[in-house]
């Protein structure tokens, strides 16, 4: 699935979710629900920024942060990373996290998932001596 029809399905599931991005590990935008590319680009990079500074306060010795929720009082921003990339999303307040992190997640696996054909099954041949 492409990261259009991932975005697509996150905000048909989710009402929730005001906007979205999906990054690849560098920030660059695979995909937005917003019209504006270089707010995009900003929500991208806002998202790394965030990660990298939650993960300057963990204790294990720099074990990577791969979600994080900050709210306000207008709402939320909720940051999910993967080995590929991440999501970025913007919620109104008062949002259920667990569930906005479970389609986040589920979103971002669907854009990484490749489309691969099924495998063809392959015909048994009859030999000449099996057919009675």
């Amino acid at each position: 699935m492409d990261a259009a029809q991932a975005l697509a399905d996150l905000t048909e599931i989710s009402s929730q979710i005001e906007a979205a991005v999906l990054f690849a590990e560098d920030g660059s935008v695979q995909g937005s629900t917003l019209s504006d590319e270089a707010v995009s680009a900003e929500l991208a990079k806002g998202a790394l920024e965030l990660l990298s500074g939650a993960g300057s306060f963990r204790s294990e010795g720099g074990a990577a942060v791969t979600q994080l929720e900050a709210s306000g009082p207008d709402g939320s921003v909720f940051v999910v990373r993967s080995m590929a990339g991440g999501i970025v999303a913007v919620t109104g307040p008062q949002p259920t996290v667990g569930l906005v992190f479970y389609d986040l997640k589920s979103a971002l696996r669907s854009a990484a998932a490749e489309e691969q054909p099924k495998p063809r099954r392959r015909r048994k041949t009859e030999e000449s001596g099996d057919a009675a």
